[in-house]
């Protein structure tokens, strides 16, 4: 089973997920000539694709949906509310709908040989959801967009082999910086975005002794460092009570513009 980030950040998102012959993309957030290209880099094209699963209707996951599917007649899933938000958006033009298969928050779909299971996530957006994986015996997830996280999440995000989740802001940058109140509210509320330390939280609460990768994803290119990120987060891991040792666990930050990180496990 493989993760590999084609990109991810405050300014597009698109991960591959691929295991024997089932692969599937998470979210559009990049131009369709960027998806390309970062598949092309993993050794894959959109043709190989046996589905495309959007979290959320923000342009940052959807940008390049539009474009990729008026090019290729690719599977995609989503919750019902996300589908009508996505197709009504002005970003993404015609396409067919009959490519759109709603799916429920919480229960299992099975795309070829792989479990897909969306769970929710608190973030300002019609039905966000963050998606989970499995195969009969290695799992992973995608963890972004959201603001805060519950027992519920935690439970439902134990047992992972690999996690790319997001940690988008260092909280001083973010208070600090350019951006107009309002906004930084957004971004540090709780239907916001994960600060480091709070990434480095949710990491202590659901490693275990299968999880071995990490990947820090969904960084902010105004408000965080991937060494900010890296080393909170490490901090946060080794400070909690729970016997984890971050050096013992491969922790990488995903590039925000181009493929990195391939993880196999």
């Amino acid at each position: 089973m493989i993760i590999a980030p084609i990109s991810s950040g405050s300014r597009g998102n698109s991960i591959l997920i691929a295991h024997e012959g089932t692969r599937l993309l998470v979210d559009a957030g990049i131009s369709g000539k960027r998806i390309e290209e970062g598949l092309s880099f993993y050794g894959y094209r959109p043709t190989d694709l046996n589905g495309l699963l959007i979290t959320h209707e923000h342009t940052d996951h959807i940008q390049g949906l539009g474009v990729f599917l008026r090019k290729y007649d690719i599977p995609v899933y989503a919750p019902k509310e996300t589908i009508a938000a996505v197709l009504s958006s002005p970003k993404i033009g015609k396409v067919n709908p009959a490519l759109f298969n709603p799916i429920e928050v919480g229960e299992c779909t099975q795309i070829e040989k792989v479990s897909v299971f969306p769970i929710k996530v608190v973030h300002d957006a019609v039905n966000p959801v963050c998606y989970r994986f499995d195969t009969s015996e290695k799992s992973c997830a995608v963890v972004t967009d959201l603001g805060c996280y519950d027992d519920t999440l935690v439970s439902r995000l134990k047992g992972l082999d690999t996690v790319l989740i997001e940690s988008n802001h260092d909280i001083r940058m973010l208070q600090t910086g350019p951006y107009p109140f309002p906004l930084k509210q957004r971004i540090w509320g709780s239907q916001g975005h994960l600060s480091n330390e709070n990434c480095g939280r949710l990491l202590s609460r659901i490693a275990g002794k299968r999880l071995k990768h990490i990947i820090l994803g969904h960084l902010s290119g105004e408000n965080n460092y991937p060494e900010l990120a890296f080393e909170a987060v490490r901090n946060e891991i080794n400070f909690a009570d729970n016997g984890i040792n971050a050096d013992e666990l491969d922790i990488q930050v995903a590039s925000r513009t181009e493929p990195s990180c391939l993880v196999e496990f």
